[in-house]
């Protein structure tokens, strides 16, 4: 995505896809239900997106509150380039409206920590110019045919738009915990669900189960296509490592003992002087931390977050287990046993309710580990969508038979091994860009993203 990604490898692309339950036009009515479907989900992207830069002065817009992400002025003006380009000039094949800003919101033109120094549209004319856009937009989409194209099977097209805002999104959220000065965003805490104790971990049989899909009308060419994958037996956390957890690592020298460390990892902490997930301090004899501009003590039945995949990698070793990997991560999330068939989601193919996971900004922070039970797998694994992005052991790589789409740099550039994939999306993420197939990935080094982890163990060591 996240260059989320934004916040992630899926999130700092600039072109996205997103989920959808629905599948073919079917005549008029599967027509104007998917017209609904992709209108509902750019208004509610662009209501987000206003909240996020509306809650600041112009100030705070135009600076840069991080060298790792863009001014929040450039998210808002890059949304609505993107929205034209795709959906004005792609779709309606309309002159562009600013062509000569088209390099300035380039994601792949300009690194980050460039942009603050470029000519970039002032926060009212930004504001003017993503709206301008959207008006155009919404008559695109009340005219346009929703097949007969591969961008506009299905409204493709509009999810991705839709997804793109929400990933960028995610991004500005990023910046905003990064922001410093008093609270600007507030929410309610996420629902307390006691539902008694839970197992540590929850075994996963061995064998073969479908991972990826080919018919997720809006689903990303990297979740594509649906392939057999076996994957011997193993045990998985039932939920997410927790605050307290971590901090026993913490305590036990964790980030002083070279043994638990890759050694990338252990260059990475040594030479930054990192002794805690980011945002945390010490203060006599508690921890803290700083959450969109509030101090509080760091709550221990709460998933941890802001660690890189090395700190996770070294907190599995210390635990004595490891990462999961995709595959793994993935037929925890979604293999049914009862039926041997791959679901959406791990508590079936619905759509993410609010009863299932923490999504899309309700609430600040993840919620306490074990909550949501009506989103539990199968196998009874909690929390595998929302809350927090996990950490898998996997480098981001292409499935068998991977096509790029709708251009080559929203997925095909990233594969290789410098970048670690992430599962689940987190408290951050909207449902439209959330699903079990949903892939995300970064740079193993990267901390302010919203991400924590869970372990595993293969069931061979039993």
């Amino acid at each position: 995505m996240t260059g989320t990604t934004g916040t992630t490898g899926s999130t700092d692309t600039d072109t996205a896809g997103s989920g959808s339950g629905t599948a073919g036009t079917a005549g008029t009515a599967g027509a104007e239900a998917l017209r609904a479907r992709a209108l509902d989900a750019l208004v509610a992207a662009r209501d987000r997106t206003l909240r996020l830069t509306s809650c600041v002065a112009d100030d705070d817009l135009t600076a840069q509150h991080s060298p790792l992400m863009s001014p929040l002025v450039w998210d808002l003006a890059h949304i609505g380039n993107q929205e034209e380009q795709w959906l004005w000039r792609a779709v309606a094949g309309r002159d562009a409206l600013r062509p000569e800003i088209d390099s300035l919101y380039d994601a792949f033109e300009h690194p980050r920590a460039e942009r603050p120094s470029l000519p970039l549209l002032p926060p009212g004319e930004a504001r003017a110019y993503a709206a301008d856009v959207r008006l155009r937009i919404l008559d695109v989409l009340e005219r346009a045919p929703l097949e007969g194209r591969p961008l506009l099977d299905a409204g493709f097209v509009f999810g991705m738009v839709a997804q793109h805002e929400q990933q960028h999104d995610e991004t500005m959220l990023i910046t905003h915990q990064l922001r410093k000065g008093p609270p600007v965003l507030s929410a309610p805490p996420p629902p307390v669900h006691r539902s008694g104790p839970l197992p540590a971990e929850v075994l996963v049989p061995g064998g073969p189960f479908t991972m990826g899909t080919s018919d997720e009308p809006w689903a990303l060419d990297n979740e594509r296509p649906a392939h057999r994958r076996d994957v011997p037996a193993f045990h998985i956390d039932t939920v997410p490592v927790t605050n307290g957890a971590y901090r026993a690592f913490v305590a036990d020298g964790g980030y002083t003992d070279r043994r638990w460390w890759h050694p990338e990892g252990w260059a990475q902490i040594r030479e930054h002087g990192i002794g805690a997930p980011l945002f945390w301090r010490r203060d006599g004899g508690q921890w803290l931390r700083r959450r969109f501009g509030v101090t509080e003590p760091v709550p221990e039945e709460e998933p941890v977050l802001h660690v890189s995949w090395y700190e996770a990698d070294a907190y599995a070793r210390w635990a004595g287990r490891r990462l999961p990997t995709e595959a793994e991560w993935e037929k925890a999330a979604r293999y049914d046993p009862a039926t041997g068939r791959s679901r959406r989601h791990p508590w079936g193919d619905a759509d993410p309710g609010p009863e299932h996971a923490n999504l899309g900004q309700r609430h600040l922070g993840p919620a306490a580990a074990g909550s949501y039970p009506e989103g539990a797998s199968p196998l009874g694994v909690r929390q595998l969508i929302g809350d927090v992005w996990e950490w898998t052991a996997s480098d981001f790589l292409p499935y068998p038979g991977f096509t790029a789409f709708p251009y080559k740099e929203y997925s095909e550039v990233f594969f290789g091994p410098e970048h670690k994939v992430l599962r689940g999306g987190s408290f951050a993420v909207d449902a439209v860009a959330c699903r079990g197939t949903f892939r995300n990935w970064d740079l193993p080094v990267r901390r302010q993203i919203f991400a924590g982890f869970r372990t595993a163990r293969s069931a061979e060591l039993d």
